[in-house]
């Protein structure tokens, strides 16, 4: 094994292309998973693949358990066992409803997408990257699960979106707990108000609120804000925090009066 391997989930566009991105620029060979066909991804891996890096495509719903064996199967197909995964494939719900008309089908899409996904892609390859480490010392091993400020702040027309996310974040301390004697660490990266296409249909309202004083730092945050964050983790620059979050909000969250 000469090559880092990282696998982005959902990382042809909005916040995990920004991640994808910055690992290119940091020398990562990439494995990007999404659910569009390769025809429709092209350009984003191209432009990824102009960093020097080598990048494949490895299609497949985290939601679904044929998709995760999928994008297994591709991983295989190019001996790659990553250094490092970021859980970062998520939707939102295709309408919003208040929390007393949400539906058991868009509760089900959301969780199995958001939460049952990542939790049993973690586990396989938290299992690879634990026999792989037994023969190669040069594997690290790192999970960065991307979640987002709904972990702890509540939206009551997302309600299903908030419990995937906050699972998410428990997620996250689990493998943490689970994998730390293995020299494998876990974090959760946790951002704010993306400018992306997930948020474009509440531009308005949310340029509205941050013009307000949502934000203390007074803009919207980027993919590529996100991306920073992530590099950072993957990097190792934060070597002994496993299990913790990196908020990348803006200061949002700040408490005040």
């Amino acid at each position: 094994m000469t090559q880092r391997w990282a696998l982005v989930t959902g990382g042809s566009r909005g916040i995990g292309l920004g991640i994808a991105e910055r690992l290119a620029g940091e020398g990562w060979d990439l494995i990007i998973n999404g659910v569009r066909d390769l025809a429709s991804v092209g350009e984003p891996l191209a432009a990824l693949r102009s960093y020097g890096v080598r990048v494949e495509y490895a299609p497949g719903d985290v939601g679904s358990e044929a998709g995760r064996a999928a994008i297994l199967s591709e991983l295989a197909r190019h001996g790659a066992v990553p250094d490092l995964l970021v859980n970062n494939a998520g939707v939102a719900p295709s309408e919003r409803r208040d929390l007393l008309e949400m539906t058991p089908e868009s509760y089900a899409r959301v969780l199995g997408i958001n939460l049952t996904g990542p939790l049993f892609l973690t586990q396989a390859i938290a299992k690879n990257m634990l026999a792989a480490r037994a023969t190669e010392a040069k594997l690290k091993g790192c999970i960065i699960n991307v979640s987002s400020i709904s972990a702890s702040v509540v939206s009551t027309t997302r309600g299903e979106y908030c419990i995937a996310k906050a699972g998410l974040s428990m997620l996250t301390e689990l493998f943490a707990t689970r994998l730390g004697a293995h020299g494998i660490v876990v974090y959760e990266v946790r951002p704010g108000v993306i400018h992306t296409d997930m948020t474009a249909g509440v531009r308005a309202k949310y340029d509205a609120l941050i013009g307000a004083g949502l934000c203390v730092q007074p803009r919207w945050g980027s993919p590529e804000d996100v991306g920073r964050a992530v590099a950072a983790l993957a990097r190792g620059d934060f070597p002994y925090s496993t299990g913790q979050v990196i908020l990348v909000d803006g200061g949002l969250t700040i408490p005040r009066l």
